[in-house]
């Protein structure tokens, strides 16, 4: 008798587990979030450069203030008298008071050369009525009582007027705090444009994975959960920007200042030399700017959390 012949299938062996891909919910690279790293990545070079700038201008107006208030000049018009006689009068009631260190009589061609910016040179300056200059400088960091200099000076020499630069001083103090108030004004500019976009970025987001968010809704999903994978997405894209406007930044502030170094002793780079300093921002400014892109990332990761949370109240 025959064995019966086994027709059912032979036993399968077990598989392994089936390999797991994780997709994120927001996919790591499209069109928006390209535009959103350019947008950044502007807003962020903008605010560093109005940062480096305001910083320039600031320590430029540091250094005129700090030069300017260590010395006083007198002014010697010409008249009816002997000038040169009056020039060294002046010269020694100054060299005799206390708390001045130095007094320096500019001859007269050194006083026409000071008007060489805006009269030119070549100009015959027998026929005008330049003043002659004495620079005085203070011996200690404080500036002396002047009053009683100037006082000496009406009475001897009537032709001799002290000036203490503090018209200068003032309008150098007003201008830096213009340009402060200016440059914040214009962060905050920047800052909402910044925020405008990445909450249109990601409310678009929000509405092309409209789906994906349903599904992860109906398998229990809690919405701190999704909006932690928004924030993480746009955290990525706004450093990504931020880092690119902030290089840039940074990379457009060290050619200036090796221009600046490259352009020393001429005419031109004494010229911006005077007025924006040394081009340079120091390892302050650079600290600034790396600040900058950690808070273009940070806004762009917070203004996306909030606008996930307020977005999915709705779905």
């Amino acid at each position: 008798m025959r064995d019966p012949i086994e027709f059912s299938a032979p036993a399968r062996r077990p598989r392994g587990p089936l390999p797991r891909t994780e997709t994120p919910i927001v996919p790591a690279d499209s069109i928006g979030g390209r535009a959103l790293v350019a947008v950044v990545a502007i807003m962020t070079f903008l605010a560093a450069m109005t940062t480096g700038s305001v910083m320039m201008i600031r320590n430029a107006a540091v250094d005129w203030q700090s030069e300017v208030s260590r010395e006083v000049t007198i002014q010697v018009r010409p008249g009816s008298g002997d000038v040169e006689a009056d020039v060294q009068k002046a010269a020694e009631i100054a060299r005799a008071f206390p708390g001045l260190s130095d007094a320096r009589v500019y001859s007269r061609e050194e006083s026409a050369r000071l008007l060489e910016p805006w009269l030119g040179s070549g100009l015959s300056m027998e026929d005008l009525p330049v003043p002659r200059v004495i620079v005085l400088r203070f011996a200690g960091g404080q500036p002396p009582d002047l009053s009683g200099l100037r006082r000496n000076l009406a009475a001897a020499v009537p032709a001799a007027t002290l000036d203490d630069h503090r018209g200068w001083i003032e309008r150098m103090r007003a201008m830096a705090n213009a340009a402060v108030v200016t440059g914040a004004v214009i962060l905050l500019l920047v800052l909402a444009a910044m925020i405008l976009s990445v909450t249109f970025a990601t409310r678009g987001a929000m509405a092309s994975n409209r789906p994906v968010v349903e599904v992860l809704h109906l398998v229990g999903a809690r919405d701190g959960f999704i909006a932690a994978e928004f924030q993480r997405h746009f955290l990525v894209l706004g450093f990504k920007g931020g880092l690119l406007g902030g290089g840039a930044a940074m990379a457009l502030f060290a050619l200036a200042g090796l221009l600046g170094g490259w352009l020393a002793g001429t005419a031109a780079g004494d010229q911006l030399a005077a007025l924006f300093g040394s081009f340079s921002i120091g390892w302050e400014g650079y600290a600034a700017l790396l600040i900058l892109i950690v808070v273009a990332a940070a806004v762009t990761a917070g203004t996306s959390r909030h606008t996930v949370n307020q977005t999915l109240e709705t779905v």
